[in-house]
């Protein structure tokens, strides 16, 4: 049973100035090189080639606008300086796996215990070394299993192989024996991203991508040795390996990523893969199997953006547009919308767009094409990436992973011997209200893990003040939020258009919201907040914000300011929930129709010293905040007993 206290803070509310500003540097970043491949020599049609052009030119009668040109759909995030050097994975063909952008900053002075205290408590992660990607999640008899992007070797990338675990309910994870290993020509330098489709019959095909003894990416099957095995431990590759290679006129390392496959109305499967054509313009291409072992590339491409680059990590699926219950991949029809997501290596951000499939041409059309794929709406705007959805038959509902890596040095993450997480697995759902986005949240299975609560009733946050909240341990909360402020009749016009230089960007309406991992002096805290902003035409946007500018004083850290515009209907006060769980804080605003995900390593916020406040740093309007806040308990993830019986 929880035990619920409420309390009145208002007698601690104290006025302060501005937040203080933080000086942080500047710049774009570097343009980055990718060394030559050796060639593969592949048979293609060139038919294709000829049908992509056309397709793409068809698509782009109509400009579409560069992601550069649609601001008020962008993350509002400020770009940190970047030295020349290439991250590491680029040049073997993957999105960049380090920030060197940190290389040149002297290094702070981590101890033991702060390293200590960024390992995340109920977020999965592994016991040591190197995670990226989520790959093949599933569910089989009883057990939620995630397989990842793995280095058995070390705290940075390389050496990939798919780790294991499994879970009875997405958030008390087991560690199991590594499933694949790059054992075989077509995969000796990776067993790269795939996912799982399972068949009607019960049987599990997993399709990933190989990057072969060329460096050339190449798709491959895999499938259980054993299906009655519910713990799926062994895998076999299939021997005509690989089933898929680049067709003509596709680069051989931008070629990876397959999707859960869907059934057609004429009976045969469909995968898609991202790729890019002409460096500049994203695509993903569709093939078609009815065996699994042999495939046949259609014509043209499911979608084309251009201007995005590298589509990497695709996922393609259905929802519902009453907004009830998940879909299996396969479903279409009336009242039926598709979703496509692409991860855009140039940016390394997931983008996606709601739109139309027609299963028999195999396009997808975007409901609004200046919201379409990679110059639109974001899975996350925050610190997230490659992220894949699967299909929950057991709950009806579709789950999506999404992992976050480090944004601290290599040489941090080797010291403390691990690099990476995933998020809180979040249920999707279609938003039946805007009818313009997805509504993420977290699995209801994480409320297993709320200990005590305490609830703040209508608390006053005056304009310019900061109010702490007596909760006791801070680093390890699920928060709920809710905010009214006084009316937004106003005829002026707010210079702050987003979110600014972060919450010590004052305007008249904002930012307010909470102060998370942050000490008593504040020298040390992370503002997630609303910024509503009445504009000059009478309209009024709101913006969703996390501010990472002053969570550390350690210079060697990747800090932003990061965030988007969010929906607030009529009938809608702002609310938000936070969930903090040490170094990482996953943000969902307005139920989900805006997500931030932020990792921060303070050096004094830390333990004990931890806290949690209330503010408001508007000019114009006082807050009411009302709040629900539980302190959450481990996960306690650790390696599967086999002893015990399952």
């Amino acid at each position: 049973m929880e035990a619920s206290t409420s309390h009145d803070p208002e007698r601690n509310s104290a006025f302060y100035a501005p937040l203080p500003e933080h000086p942080s540097s500047g710049g774009a970043p570097a343009t980055r090189s990718r060394p030559l491949k050796g060639f593969v020599v592949i048979l293609a049609s060139v038919v294709f080639l000829l049908s992509l052009v056309a397709l793409i030119i068809n698509q782009s009668q109509e400009p579409l606008p560069m992601p550069n040109r649609v601001p008020s759909a962008s993350p509002t995030s400020k770009p940190a300086s970047f030295s020349e050097a290439e991250p590491r994975g680029v040049a073997e063909g993957v999105s960049a796996k380090s920030n060197p952008s940190l290389l040149n900053e002297v290094s702070f002075n981590w101890t033991n215990a702060m390293f200590s205290w960024q390992r995340s408590a109920y977020h999965f992660q592994p016991q040591k070394n190197w995670m990226n990607d989520p790959d093949g999640p599933l569910y089989h008899k009883g057990w939620y299993h995630l397989f990842y992007q793995y280095n058995p070797d070390s705290a940075i990338w390389g050496n990939i192989t798919w780790g294991h675990a499994v879970s009875r309910d997405l958030i008390h994870w087991l560690y199991l024996p590594l499933a694949m290993v790059p054992d075989c020509w077509y995969d000796i330098n990776g067993v790269w991203t795939g996912s799982a489709t399972l068949l009607p019959d019960g049987q599990i095909v997993m399709l990933y991508t190989g990057s072969t003894n060329e460096s050339a990416q190449v798709q491959n099957l895999a499938y259980p040795a054993n299906l009655s095995d519910p713990l799926l431990l062994d895998w076999l590759k299939y021997p005509g390996n690989p089933v898929i290679v680049p067709p003509a006129g596709i680069e051989t390392d931008e070629f990876r990523d397959p999707t859960t496959a869907w059934l057609g109305p004429d009976g045969t499967w469909r995968i898609t893969i991202g790729s890019r054509f002409n460096e500049t313009i994203g695509i993903s291409l569709v093939y078609q199997t009815t065996n699994f072992t042999d495939y046949e590339l259609l014509d043209g491409v499911l979608h084309a953006v251009p201007g995005t680059g590298m589509w990497e990590c695709v996922d393609f699926y259905p929802v519902a547009i009453n907004g009830s219950v998940g879909l299996d991949t396969s479903a279409f029809g009336p009242g039926i919308k598709h979703v496509l997501k692409a991860s855009l290596d140039d940016t390394k951000v997931d983008h996606y767009a709601l739109g139309t499939y027609d299963p028999v041409t195999d396009k997808w059309t975007p409901d609004n094409p200046e919201e379409d794929v990679g110059i639109g709406l974001k899975v996350d705007y925050g610190r997230y990436y490659a992220s894949k959805t699967f299909f929950d038959q057991d709950k009806q509902r579709r789950i999506l992973w999404g992992w976050i890596n480090e944004t601290d040095t290599e040489t941090a993450d080797l010291k403390k011997g691990w690099a990476s997480l995933q998020t809180i697995p979040r249920s999707v759902l279609y938003d039946n209200k805007t009818g313009t986005h997805l509504l993420q949240w977290p699995v209801k299975e994480v409320e297993s893990l709320r200990l005590n609560s305490t609830v703040f009733e209508e608390v006053l946050v005056e304009a310019g003040s900061i109010v702490p909240l007596d909760i006791g341990p801070a680093t390890q909360l699920d928060i709920l939020a809710e905010f009214e402020i006084e009316s937004l009749e106003s005829n002026t016009t707010d210079e702050v258009s987003d979110c600014g230089d972060g919450a010590i960007d004052r305007s008249t309406f904002g930012p307010f919201g909470i102060l998370v991992i942050a000490d008593d002096s504040l020298s040390e805290l992370t503002p997630v907040f609303f910024r509503p902003v009445n504009t000059s035409d009478g309209s009024l946007k709101t913006y969703f914000c996390a501010d990472e500018t002053r969570s550390s004083k350690a210079n060697d850290v990747f800090k932003q300011v990061y965030g988007g515009k969010v929906p607030v209907l009529d009938d809608e006060n702002y609310n938000m929930r936070v969930l903090v769980d040490h170094s990482i804080v996953e943000s969902f605003a307005q139920g989900g129709r805006t997500v931030i995900s932020s990792r921060i390593y303070p050096t004094e916020a830390i333990y004990g010293a931890a806290r949690l406040f209330l503010f408001n740093n508007a000019t114009g309007v006082n807050v009411k905040a009302t709040l629900k806040i539980w302190e959450m308990n481990s996960a306690f993830i650790r390696p599967f007993p086999f002893e015990e019986p399952l």
